[in-house]
């Protein structure tokens, strides 16, 4: 059974920093390119980055670059997302993906992680 299990997600004001994790199991995890996408309250999905599978390409929605770092560890078979100087608007459910960019109308198979950024 393919499973994605995100944590790391919380509470924190503006200008702070969460690490966002996204665990693997059920398929060749370091065979898939993968993203992280979010969905802001009352608001459809958004995609924020993807990675290649050997984890060389990274890519960015402009709402998030310079902010955010996208990585993975194949090993762990693990994703994660570097969250840095947080804003009001980064606030969402986020999700992770195994797709490079999901298409639209794509929906989470997972339950994702909170992340509130209020003051």
């Amino acid at each position: 059974e393919v499973q994605l299990v995100e944590s790391g997600g919380g509470l924190v004001q503006p200008g702070g920093s969460l690490r966002l994790s996204c665990a693997g199991s059920g398929f060749t995890f370091g065979t898939y390119d993968m993203s992280w996408v979010r969905q802001p309250p009352g608001k459809g999905p958004e995609w924020v980055s993807g990675i290649n599978s050997d984890g060389r390409g990274t890519y960015y929605a402009d709402s998030v670059k310079g902010r955010f770092t996208i990585s993975r560890d194949n090993a762990k078979r693990t994703l994660y997302l570097q969250m840095n100087s947080l804003k009001f608007e980064d606030t969402a459910v986020y999700y992770c993906a195994k797709r490079l960019r999901p298409p639209s109308g794509w929906a989470p198979a997972s339950q994702g992680t909170q992340v509130t950024v209020s003051s």
